[in-house]
């Protein structure tokens, strides 16, 4: 399973999604210029530029037409995907670090830090109609947004917490559900292709695999380090999950202890059935191709690296 290693950033990665169809991966790093490749061959597409601070979030409509971008400038921005102009810049009080379109592709949500006074707001847009917010809200200290999504048929968005909450918020900004399953802070939040499921991965170890609906807690993937982001994947019952230390501590240790690997699991069993070496640093994103069939990570060493799955991972059967 030689990867293939994409070299456009450069600084640590903190993002990397797929389009719908899978043959577009972008990525953004604190480098301040989110980028798009062919995830066959690993091609640069090119950037999109026009931030001025380092990128938090990135998220692509249904059909691929559009992109849009949250960062440290206080703003977030849609693009067109195709020719990388900017299409609306939407400005914040604080820096972007969740931003995503509905399924549809008609409305997008956007949180904020909580920075110089300003408390963390979730706000939610038409696209048709970028002026002012649908509705706002402002979230309580120590409740920051760390992660959000839309949830199934666009009724809700799924938000995750500093303090490892997770709500429900309707359209008009209500709290719909809330639960509790993590003890620290929840870094990323991604659903199953079909959208029933969700997993989260937090600062406490964990990663948790929960319904998308009702919030009800499914199972529970245990590392030594915390998780940074965890992903499902659509063909076989597996979930990967990437972390390591705070970057700050890195340093300190060596490469060879395994602590940036990506790590393989059993989605039903809950057990580890493989790593996957590669990264000189903790892991910030891992995405799983929508067929299944590759799997890309994004590390703090600014690389992102997509591997092409070999026969034998589709032939293996975990005993039980």
């Amino acid at each position: 399973m030689k990867p293939l290693m994409l070299h456009g950033h450069e600084r640590s990665i903190t993002q990397i999604k797929y389009n719908r169809d899978g043959d577009l991966l972008f990525s953004t790093a604190k480098d301040s210029r989110p980028t798009v490749w062919y995830s066959e061959n690993g091609e640069r597409l090119g950037t999109f530029d026009g931030h001025n601070g380092a990128v938090w979030c990135v998220d692509v409509s249904w059909d691929s037409s559009h992109v849009i971008t949250g960062a440290a400038d206080s703003t977030a921005r849609i693009w067109n995907a195709e020719t990388g102009q900017t299409l609306h810049e939407i400005k914040m009080h604080s820096s972007v670090r969740t931003c995503g379109f509905s399924y549809s592709g008609k409305q997008v949500v956007i949180s904020t830090d909580s920075q110089m006074g300003k408390p963390c707001e979730l706000a939610i847009f038409d696209i048709n109609r970028m002026d002012k917010p649908l509705c706002t809200l402002a979230m309580p200290s120590g409740h920051k947004i760390t992660s959000a999504l839309w949830g199934p048929l666009d009724q809700y968005i799924i938000t995750g917490h500093e303090d490892g909450a997770l709500c429900h918020y309707s359209t008009e900004g209500k709290v719909v559900h809330q639960a509790r399953h993590h003890t620290k802070a929840i870094n990323s939040i991604q659903s199953s292709l079909d959208q029933t499921m969700i997993i989260t991965a937090s600062k406490d170890n964990t990663a948790k695999l929960c319904d998308s609906g009702s919030l009800e807690h499914k199972k529970t993937f245990k590392t030594e380090r915390p998780v940074n982001s965890a992903a499902m994947s659509a063909l076989r019952p597996h979930v990967v999950v990437g972390g390591g230390q705070e970057a700050m501590d890195v340093t300190t240790t060596s490469t060879r202890i395994g602590k940036f690997d990506a790590r393989f699991f059993h989605m039903v069993f809950e057990e580890e059935i493989g790593r996957v070496k590669g990264h000189f640093g903790p892991i910030n994103s891992v995405a799983f191709h929508p067929n299944g069939k590759s799997y890309s990570s994004g590390g703090e060493d600014g690389y992102v690296r997509i591997h092409s799955f070999d026969s034998s991972y589709f032939d293996f059967e975990f005993e039980h």
